[in-house]
Formats: C-alpha cells, structure tokens, sequence
C-alpha cells in the first residue's frame, strides 16, 4: 500500500546530501526553481530494481540475484518491466507528480536499437548505454509551495519511513568543494573542429541535411579521492538549472546542469516539449547584456535553426500523440539561464489511449535538437565526423513514474566520472551559413560554467 507523509522544514538538496552515498542515489535537481518548469525536485536510492543496457544485453541486479537478457530494443524491455510492479495510487492530488517508479539516463546510443547506424566513432565499454532504477520510494520537493513528502510503496511504510529520518539523522558529511585543477584536452582542435563543422556545411549544400548538432569533446584525468557529491553541489551553485541532476549509474557516476527538458507527460496525457536552438553567453554589464538578447532575438541564422528542430519535434510527437493535437505554444522564446541566454521553443500534444510515456520516449529519442534534421542522416554525419561515440551525452535523464507520469531533461552541460577520469562535451547545431569560428567560440560559451565549476571557490 503506497503512502505518503509530508516533511516540513527539509529540502531536496538536504535528503541528497544524507543519501549520497547510498546505492544508485539519483537526485533529480530543479536548482534554478525560480525558472517555470523547475518547480520539482526529486530525491531516490536503493532501487528494489537497476538495469542497465549495453549493445543489446540488459543486466538486471535486484535483491534475489543479477541476470543478463539478450534484448534488441530496450525501451520495450522496460516498458514490460514496469509493468510488473503491482503498487496503488495516491489519493492526495497535492504530490509532485513522480511518486516512484523508473528513473535515471538514457544514452544517446540508445538510437542504434532504434534504428541502423554506422559503428565507426569510438565506443567506451564502461559506459551503459542505458541505466535505469526501479525506485518504490522517493523524496519529491516542491518549490512553489516549499512543501517536502516522503512517499513509499513498501509493504512497512512506518519501517521504511523510520529508516528514512535515521538516515536523515545520521547526517553523512560531504566536504566543502575543495576546488581541482582538470588538465583538460578536447578531441578536437579548433582547426579541426572548424574543418568538421564544414563539412556538415557541405553535407546540407549536396541536400542530405537541413542541420547537424556536432560537439567537441573535453576529458581530464581524475584523483582517486575526487569528491563528485561535493563537486555537485558546487555544480549547482554556480551554474544552476532546471533539470540538473546527480545520478551514480554504478561504472559511472553524472553531474548535470540542464537547461533543457526533452519530454513531460502528465497524469492527462498531455504532452510538451521544450527544444533549445540559439545560445549567447551574458554581457559584462546590463547594457551589453540586453544588447545581445537583442540580438539573439533578431538573428534570422539562430531562429531558422531553432525552427528546423520545431518541425522535426512536431513530426516526433505526432506518432505517438492524437492526431491534430500537436501545436506550437511557443517559438523563439527568449530564456535566460546562469551562465548563457537561450531561444526555447515549446511543443505540446495529447497522448493516443493505447500509448504510453515511455513509447513517446521511444519514438521521439534521441531528441531532435542534438541531433539535426532530418535525424536518421544526421545521426549518421555525427557518428561520422565526432571521434568518440556520445554515450550519455544528448540522451535523456528523467522519471517514467509508476502513475505514466514522465518528465526528462536532455543530458546537455553535464559530466561524466569514471574510476580515473571524467568528460563532458559540448556542441552546438550548424547550418548553411554557419560561421566556422563562432561555432567553434558557441561550444566555449556553453563549456564556460563547467570549466569554472572546477576551480576552488
């Protein structure tokens, strides 16, 4: 039987703190909740249930024993495993909408189940290409209305609320950011990075493509005594955002700084995305500031961009939703974030009665504004002309609740720790009249707040 206690004077950023350290801890974090669509804040660990997915084997680790399955398209695995959940609604219609279920990342690479794309970039065999908790109880905040819950589906809702608060009590210490300095090195030279974004140039003048996201990628060796929870919460400080996030997927752990969300799906069926196309960095002062919103706003380049990723989303979002559902809600939209001001457009829909949020995620991933237009071709230019496969980045990280809920940000401004070494990348989408050299300085702008994020405070 599900129920649910509210906590008064507690917040997510302060269950993530006790719960770090616990098995698969994932903190879906609105940092920026001034922001509209960062109102919730979501907190889990010990999943009774954790898959993960790698070049079609699902490894499944529970309580009672792992097993591995041969599986050719793990969307549908999951959506078959969710199902064998039994857990009851709540009734209180005040909660955050996520009262447990899936939740964690979904790789960029997940495209390949999905559809055939060439094997020629380099792949990382420590990174899933999926990793997904099974969560039956959660921690979910709510900004607007500074009210916390502690929600559980266990059989003993008092035992496990009682080990919640002791956990709470225990108080594990995570240690003010000491500060580090990554000696970081790109995969790319500016030159080279120039060449490639030309020749994505020259794929759309031939007519293969309208647009292609291509990145960079920066990696650094890292400390055996590296503290990624406290990195995160330096993360979040100084660059915080409404679908940031804190996930430890087991051979790797993330630290995100979204700003973007890929899918919602509410209790109704109804259905929104918000792609981000158009990036400038903030001004030294308030007028140079409103000088370049004025001018990311009027730039034909970065609204025809933001266009093109409009059109294939609303194609994404009609296979799954009902037909003559889908709008535009909102194009162009100026958004500021901490480091970066962005064009944010917004796509809504209703779900058909016999889909689910998980087949939307299916047929809408990987999302359009990472990848181009149209985004087979595109796909396959990226895996051409980046030297490593993208893993995690430009996938997706999110909820899929027991209720159909869902929600997920695309796993952009976010890095990714292993045993001894961390990464993260940064792009940007190129068009017929893309300038080499400002597509080359856009991928600075956004890796700005990261490189900063390092350094003692």
């Amino acid at each position: 039987m599900a129920h649910a206690v509210e906590i008064h004077a507690i917040e997510a950023v302060d269950v993530f703190k006790a719960f770090s350290m616990r098995a698969h801890c994932l903190f879906l974090d609105s940092a920026n909740s001034s922001h509209p669509m960062g109102r919730y804040s979501y907190v889990m660990a010990d999943p009774v249930s954790f898959l993960t997915a790698k070049n079609g084997i699902i490894t499944q680790d529970s309580a009672e024993a792992q097993r591995t399955i041969s599986c050719d398209d793990p969307f549908l695995f999951l959506q078959d495993h969710l199902k064998t959940f039994k857990t009851a609604s709540l009734s209180d219609h005040n909660l955050p909408p996520f009262t447990g279920g899936a939740a964690g990342f979904f790789g960029y690479d997940l495209g390949r189940a999905l559809e055939k794309i060439p094997e020629t970039a380099l792949d990382n065999p420590a990174m899933p290409d999926m990793a997904i908790g099974i969560y039956d109880q959660v921690f979910a905040y709510d900004h607007l209305q500074k009210k916390g819950w502690f929600i559980s589906h266990k059989e003993d809702f008092d035992a496990a609320y009682e080990e919640f608060l002791n956990q709470l009590a225990a108080k594990p210490i995570i240690k003010p950011y000491a500060g580090f300095h990554p000696q970081w090195q790109s995969n790319f030279s500016q030159a080279a990075y120039e060449a490639q974004v030309q020749r994505v140039i020259d794929y759309i003048l031939a007519g293969d493509i309208f647009q292609a996201n291509l990145s960079q990628k920066f990696e650094s060796p890292l400390t055996p005594d590296f503290d990624i929870a406290s990195y995160y919460l330096r993360l979040r400080a100084i660059n915080p955002a409404p679908f940031g996030g804190y996930f430890d997927a087991g051979t790797i752990k993330l630290c995100s700084a979204s700003p973007e969300r890929f899918l919602q799906v509410h209790a109704n069926g109804s259905v929104e995305t918000c792609p981000i196309k158009g990036t400038r960095p903030h001004g030294k002062n308030e007028a140079e500031d409103m000088k370049i919103k004025d001018e990311l706003l009027a730039n034909q380049k970065e609204r025809a961009e933001n266009m093109m990723i409009v059109d294939l989303l609303r194609n994404d979002l009609s296979r799954t939703c009902t037909p003559d559902s889908v709008i535009v809600t909102a194009l162009c939209e100026l958004q500021s974030f901490a480091s970066v001001h962005h064009l944010v457009s917004s796509i809504e829909g209703e779900l058909q009665n016999n889909k689910t949020a998980i087949d939307l995620l299916r047929d809408c991933f990987p999302g359009g504004s990472i990848t181009g237009a149209p985004k087979i071709r595109a796909m396959e230019i990226i895996e051409e002309l980046e030297p490593n496969r993208r893993g995690a980045y430009c996938g997706a990280m999110g909820f899929i609740g027991f209720n159909g809920v869902m929600d997920t940000n695309i796993l952009i401004r976010t890095v990714i720790f292993e045993a001894n070494r961390m990464s993260f990348q940064v792009g940007g989408g190129i068009v017929a009249d893309s300038n080499l050299a400002e597509e080359y300085q856009e991928t600075l702008d956004k890796a700005a707040a990261i490189f900063r994020s390092f350094l003692p405070v």
